[in-house]
């Protein structure tokens, strides 16, 4: 019988890997609470129209990626393939949303079906972060420095870079689109297969084509600059005063337009070099018009998602991750058969005495020897040894001096607390 496998592109993440996992997550929660950010949590499977009506029927996504399907009620439902929808759903269902400021975020899997790469999986997982209820221009930067300070705090700031762009309202583009095809059609044997599909259905994904020879043809291509809406360009001017002010660098990249249909006004990507052809590790803006969309009242909106998979890779690239990121106990407990009562009640009074302490008993007994090689292979800093000829316990520095000492159980804690 053969074995089952994982489906490809959705990854199992193993104990050796998950330390850096927990110390990325553990980074970003702990700048969000910084700035008063509270975490919510909604289902990653939703009805699938949620993600026709918010993200658009004609996007890459909704037409080619998502997991869809009937369920036994005959209701069509898909894994979340973005979390800024289900969000939205679940913050208007349970009244978070009138007339109320709401700063929050999330994390979990995302799913989307597409060739699997390195940074680019079937089932990745995100942070997301959304604001509710301000339409200033301030939160908008607030969110921009928020995920600045998690850069340097995770010190890769001199690896990313910032892109914006003011994409106008949804008027706006709809006047820009018309003349971007108009141009475009003068030009259509020169596109690439997916930029002419797009022409008509989605023309401003033209705009991030990566073929170069579509590129090229988009340099005298109308600017969705020229009809963006005064409001949103005071806006947007006022955004770069704010990001000067903070001492923010960033670029106007006006091909940045997002492939998302609900972003308006101001859009943002952190880029990357280091990880390939996988640049963006962080992108958002504002979506004032989305609660509408879905049911709710009209509610300003601003957030951002990044790839939890591509800040790991990116962590690694760049060599920050703390040195003892994989070690995960402080202390090994090996006992001879007849004190493995006496080891297994010591440890749990470690553990009640010195919260925080890692222990870890060894179980399933064997020589002393044996165990003390498991102490060593285990990565813990000390070995905590009950030998069957004292009623004492020896502390073993498991590096390269093994040096030891011999305490009185009762004092155990104590002579620990000084240690570790």
């Amino acid at each position: 019988m053969s074995k089952i496998q994982a489906i490809r592109g959705m990854n199992d993440i193993l104990p050796s890997d998950t330390p850096l996992w927990q110390y990325v997550e553990s980074k970003v929660q702990s700048v969000l609470h910084s700035y008063g950010y509270r975490e919510i949590r909604f289902p990653v499977l939703e009805q699938t129209q949620l993600f026709k009506r918010s993200i658009g029927e004609v996007t890459d996504i909704v037409e080619k990626e998502m997991y869809s399907f009937d369920d036994r009620n005959g209701e069509n439902l898909s894994l979340r393939p973005e979390g800024t929808a289900g969000c939205v759903r679940a913050a208007d269902e349970h009244g978070l949303l009138y007339n109320q400021q709401q700063r929050l975020w999330y994390k979990g899997p995302m799913f989307r079906y597409e060739r699997p790469q390195k940074g680019r999986y079937r089932q990745f997982h995100q942070i997301g972060v959304e604001t509710y209820g301000m339409a200033g221009p301030d939160i908008d930067v607030e969110v921009i420095l928020l995920s600045a300070r998690l850069w340097r705090e995770l010190g890769l700031s001199q690896v990313v870079r910032l892109e914006i762009n003011n994409i106008g309202t949804a008027q706006d583009r709809r006047n820009f689109g018309e003349a971007l095809i108009a141009f475009l059609r003068q030009h259509e044997a020169a596109l690439d297969e997916d930029s002419r599909r797009r022409l008509q259905s989605n023309p401003l994904r033209i705009l991030d084509s990566k073929v170069p020879s579509t590129q090229a043809l988009l340099v005298d291509a109308p600017g969705l600059a020229d009809f963006v809406s005064e409001e949103t360009r005071v806006h947007f001017a006022r955004l770069k005063e704010l990001l000067d002010l903070a001492g923010i660098s960033y670029v106007v990249n006006p091909r940045l337009v997002r492939g998302l249909d609900y972003y308006n006004n101001m859009v943002f990507e952190w880029i990357t070099d280091a990880l390939g052809a996988q640049g963006t590790v962080c992108a958002g803006g504002r979506y004032d018009g989305l609660v509408a969309q879905l049911g709710g009242r009209g509610t300003p909106a601003v957030g951002f998602a990044m790839g939890i998979e591509r800040l790991v890779l990116l962590v690694q690239e760049a060599g920050n991750a703390p040195a003892d990121i994989t070690q995960t106990l402080d202390v090994y407990m090996v006992a001879a058969e007849e004190r493995i009562g006496e080891a297994m009640v010591l440890a749990e009074t470690l553990r009640s005495e010195l919260p925080g302490l890692r222990v870890q008993l060894n179980c399933g007994g064997g020589k002393t020897s044996n165990q003390l090689k498991k102490a060593y292979n285990s990565g813990a800093r000390l070995a905590v040894v009950l030998e069957s000829d004292s009623e004492s316990v020896r502390i073993r520095h498991l590096d390269e001096e093994s040096a030891s000492e011999t305490v009185d159980p009762a004092e155990l804690s104590k002579a620990l607390g000084s240690l570790i």
